[in-house]
């Protein structure tokens, strides 16, 4: 692949371009393709120059897209810029199409997308044009699911010279000039190579926020109050016109499809909620983040060599608005100059960004993508030279010392606290638990009782009453620690699965070797059931020195007038009889 700019001034000049580059190129052995970038969207001037291009190459095809900056050769290259790519070798394959979003539904865009790659299997790369969207783009992300996992995906929202507008447009030679699609172009053949990176370098700054209301792109609440108060509580962001200039460099932090996606937010809306750019599901854990330049240029440093022994022909460059504003003290494409010495580039600062990683194909923001490409076999890698000004970086800026220091002395107090839940919930489970069996202690088992005699004329439910027989014989032969193994194997038969449903069971140790089973929504037939299984299992159950032993139930029902004293006299009752009429058996009251 070989590649050829153009800054465009005027109709005239850029058509004297075209001609002397179509004299000195009159043949190529490929396909050819015209790509133009423009921070202009009126459609005349657009029009001059697809005009131009058509005039002198009418068979050739284009496409386009407005932008907030092109970028050639790893600069800034400013108004319109057309990049044309010949192709050299004759299996490389690229098609073109465009869909508009104003006529057809997401799920019959992607599903079209879907069966064009299926009819042509060539196809190893997508690249994808978007028109600022108006809701969410998760849909669309969801909907490629299906393409062939080897298929690479990756492009960019076109957008405008105005970060905070919504104006943009797409536009290609056979569907033309249009502010409300996605085009899309396939990339493919043997000899055809693709790879493609992200570069974030945000890092999470301060506490954890988990996203506890939601409606798709809506983020409505974080933590349980609006989400808006996040950024003006912690950030000093207001609720007015300016909310998405000035969170830009602020994005949300969190891990979704087993990657790190930054989020920012479009606009804030009266009621304190947050539009953004793609789903954000409940009970997702995110964060604030600010960048930081250090990480930046050591992973740029890190991906530039990937990238430069990868051997590409060309780069094709997506990086976010916002990460052009961030080098404002020094050149917008600061960070991505590195590549320029692997080979040449194009592409445009855009609104939003696209990335197929793990075979989910996500919507960044705040990030730069970066395709690479090439024809035929692996080239020498270039070997990358360090760049002499990033080494004033090791001396991190004191705004990205301070901001260090809050997230890791808020990790550690995350940390803390789970500590201290987990010392919380040991400490009321072992007011709740018995030591030896592991099952709720009578205090609790009791209490258990008195809430469900509160909801018995709603449901219902049957008390178990249990006794090891002869139990007195086992401790007085075999001694106490025999006694406690016997104990311990009725309690694991009361957690057994088999006696019903875990989450309708509550079984507490009554005292010694008494035990009170809860049986939930049970009739009294279902419980003497029930416990009848708890006798045969613990009568088959075999110790190690001692004969097997049994045991003796008792049953009853909860009524609607019953006190916890008269429900436990019944079902104590019950067990008496079992115990008077031969034990190892049960009996209902």
């Amino acid at each position: 692949m070989k590649q050829v700019q153009f800054a465009y001034q005027d109709r005239k000049s850029f058509l004297e371009k075209l001609r002397a580059f179509q004299k000195d190129h009159e043949t190529v052995s490929g396909a050819r393709l015209f790509q133009i970038y423009s921070e202009v969207l009126e459609p005349s001037v657009i029009q001059d120059v697809t005009g131009a291009i058509e005039e002198c190459f009418p068979d050739t095809p284009y496409i386009g897209c407005s932008t907030s900056g092109n970028i050639i050769d790893c600069e800034l290259s400013e108004n319109i810029t057309v990049v044309c790519t010949d192709f050299e070798l004759p299996t490389t394959k690229f098609e073109i199409f465009q869909y508009d979003m104003a006529k057809l539904s997401v799920d019959e865009i992607t599903a079209q997308i879907v069966e064009e790659t299926r009819k042509n299997p060539w196809v190893k790369a997508v690249e994808m044009y978007f028109t600022i969207p108006e809701g969410s783009t998760t849909r669309f992300c969801d909907g490629l699911k299906d393409l062939r996992e080897d298929i690479q995906i990756f492009g960019g929202v076109s957008c405008s010279d105005d970060i905070t507008s919504d104006d943009s447009c797409v536009f290609t030679k056979a569907y033309g000039f249009s502010d409300s699609s996605i085009v899309i172009v396939f990339y493919g053949g043997e000899d055809f190579h693709v790879d493609s990176i992200k570069v974030t370098g945000w890092k999470p700054l301060g506490r954890q926020f988990h996203v506890t209301k939601s409606q798709g792109s809506l983020l409505q609440e974080l933590d349980g109050i609006p989400a808006y108060d996040v950024y003006h509580k912690y950030l000093n962001i207001k609720n007015d016109e300016n909310f998405f200039y000035n969170t830009l460099e602020f994005p949300l932090f969190y891990e979704h499809n087993d990657t790190t996606i930054l989020r920012t937010p479009v606009s804030s809306n009266a009621d304190g909620s947050i539009n953004m750019t793609s789903d954000m599901d409940i009970g997702s854990v995110v964060r604030i983040s600010y960048g930081d330049p250090s990480t930046i240029v050591e992973s740029i440093r890190h991906d530039s060599r990937r990238i430069a022994e990868f051997g590409p022909d060309i780069l094709h460059i997506f990086s976010c608005a916002a990460r052009r504003t961030f080098w404002t003290n020094k050149e917008p494409t600061y960070e991505i100059q590195p590549f320029r010495d692997i080979s040449a580039s194009c592409g445009f600062f855009s609104h939003g960004e696209f990335l197929r990683t793990k075979g989910n194909l996500n919507q960044h923001n705040v990030t730069l993508v970066i395709a690479a490409m090439r024809e035929g076999g692996k080239k020498a890698a270039v070997v990358m030279p360090e760049a002499q000004d990033m080494n004033t970086l090791s001396k991190v800026p004191l705004v990205s010392r301070l901001a260090n220091f809050i997230s890791v002395t808020s990790l550690e107090l995350e940390n803390t606290n789970e500590q201290l839940a987990l010392v919380n919930e040991k400490l009321k489970m072992a007011a709740i638990i018995d030591g030896l069996t592991g099952l709720y202690n009578r205090k609790e088992i009791q209490s258990q009782i008195e809430d469900a005699l509160s909801r018995v004329e709603k449901e219902q439910f049957s008390l178990v009453m249990l006794d090891i027989d002869n139990f007195k014989q086992v401790n007085d032969t075999y001694g106490h620690q025999e006694g406690d193994s016997v104990i311990v194997a009725l309690a694991d038969i009361l957690r057994n699965r088999r006696i019903g449903q875990k989450q309708n069971v509550s079984s507490g140790r009554w005292g010694g070797e008494e035990f009170m089973v809860l049986l939930r929504g049970t009739d009294c037939n279902s419980a003497a059931y029930i416990a009848d299984l708890m006798r045969e299992n613990f009568a088959n159950t075999a110790f190690k020195d001692i004969r097997p032993q049994t045991v003796s139930l008792g049953v009853t029902q909860a009524k609607a007038d019953d006190t916890v004293d008269s429900l436990c006299t019944r079902v104590d009752m019950a067990l008496y009889r079992a115990k008077k009429n031969g034990k190892n058996r049960v009996e209902v009251e």
